[in-house]
């Protein structure tokens, strides 16, 4: 389950045994969501959020704040993807501290 981002408080993850669409699994305190991201022609049009089974979705101001920061930082996240699942090479977790 690589790291790729922590952000105050939210981690930002992929498991390593993903599937498409391209998605980010993110915790915060003991809530989850999956963020997917939805691409045509190479360019971010959406990002759609689900339920992980078994656990509570984030708060709706958590989800907001986790989407504004996929929204971002998309191109980052996806050519993490790329390197990890692509490429198989390890990635190393990003500590973001300054807002967005």
């Amino acid at each position: 389950m690589p790291k790729i981002y922590e952000y105050f408080g939210f981690i930002f993850y992929f498991y390593s045994n993903e599937h498409e669409p391209i998605h980010v699994h993110v915790i915060h305190g003991d809530r989850e969501s999956i963020f997917d991201l939805i691409i045509s022609n190479g360019k971010l049009i959406n990002v759609n959020v689900r339920k992980k089974k078994g656990v509570e979705m984030l708060s709706e101001k958590d989800k907001n704040i986790a989407e504004t920061f996929i929204r971002q930082y998309h191109k980052e996240i996806i050519k993490k993807r790329v390197t990890f699942f692509v490429m198989k090479q390890t990635i190393k977790c990003t500590v973001i501290t300054k807002k967005i």
